[in-house]
């Protein structure tokens, strides 16, 4: 009775910690993620081109505006996403739709001023002929005790 008991216990484990892993499309959204606040740090045009799609909109706190804005602001610096402490993410999988969380902080120089804040970032990437396209990055500001549930 013990060993079945153990089995059971064994194979219930297993199952559980296979559910709580992340596929390995997961973790190519957030790889994707990850690299975007590289490119983003680093004003890297060329890779953040083909990452936004043509139509994407991003939201800050001073507006919102399209890619080609975007790109302009990051290639200029008039805001310079200096570093992105990413403390908490989640990502979602939907069809070939995915959005990803970060929970951050942003050390950022806008207009010649350092600056500091907590952000929960959402991402909305659609998959066009197996490549990962931004469709949407929103910045909402929040207090840095908040939490992403899953």
């Amino acid at each position: 009775m013990k060993t079945l008991v153990s089995i059971a216990l064994l194979f219930f484990s297993v199952g559980i910690s296979c559910l709580a892993q992340t596929s390995s499309e997961e973790k190519e959204v957030i790889q994707l993620s990850m690299d975007k606040w590289d490119w983003m740090s680093e004003k890297d045009i060329p890779k953040l081109t083909d990452l936004f799609h043509s139509e994407a909109k991003f939201v800050h706190m001073s507006g919102t505006w399209t890619t080609p804005r975007e790109l302009e602001i990051i290639e200029s610096g008039s805001i310079w996403y200096k570093k992105a402490d990413v403390k908490d993410t989640a990502v979602e999988i939907v069809g070939n739709t995915a959005v990803v969380w970060n929970r951050i902080t942003l050390t950022a120089n806008v207009r010649g001023n350092d600056v500091a804040t907590e952000f929960t970032v959402t991402e909305v990437y659609q998959k066009e002929d197996n490549v990962w396209k931004l469709l949407a990055l929103t910045f909402s500001s929040v207090r840095d005790t908040h939490e992403i549930e899953d």
